[in-house]
């Protein structure tokens, strides 16, 4: 008889700073979902690092300007390298459905399917590392996740021939 009382008094022991502890509840049962059309346009900066299995490693910002105009949300990215390299590329997302946007870049070949799940939204393309001369196909897996702060962590992996063969992470940064 006296088990019953302190196995109920463990569950609640466990239970009550669930209930207490703000956005723990809310966050179990009420997953916030990532609209890009409404997160991407407030961050205006981003830093980001790339590193390959040969060693090279370059660490980069990010200026950010975005605009949505009810179908298609535009991101140009004009980019500084470590190193003072410059480069501008431009995503033209179009809204499919709830969860699903067709995207182009400059440098990608053909399009991208983005899929968005909760705070969390992968795609995958090809581009040419040196797209003047259609040379070094590579292909990357992009993984963008919606952090509690607003902020967005994009970490892509890049594969030559199906091995993986470099990382890209990108921290999109809060309002």
């Amino acid at each position: 008889m006296m088990r019953a009382p302190s196995v109920l008094g463990a569950a609640l022991a466990v239970m009550l700073p669930m209930n207490v502890v703000p956005g723990f509840a809310k966050d179990v049962t009420q997953p916030q979902t990532m609209h890009l059309e409404k997160v991407l346009p407030q961050i205006k900066r981003a830093t980001g690092s790339f590193a390959a299995i040969n060693g090279t490693k370059r660490s980069f910002t990010v200026d950010l300007k975005t605009t949505w105009d009810g179908k298609t949300l535009t991101m140009v990215e004009d980019f500084v390298f470590n190193d003072g390299e410059k480069d501008r590329k431009t995503w033209r997302f179009t809204k499919t459905g709830p969860d699903t946007y067709v995207g182009t870049r400059e440098d990608v070949i053909g399009t991208t399917t983005l899929t968005v799940n909760g705070k969390r939204a992968t795609f995958s393309y090809n581009v040419y590392l040196d797209s003047k001369n259609q040379a070094n196909k590579v292909r990357f897996a992009d993984t963008l996740v919606l952090q509690d702060d607003g902020s967005v962590l994009n970490t892509a992996i890049v594969y030559k021939f199906g091995f993986p063969v470099a990382k890209v992470t990108v921290n999109f940064e809060a309002p």
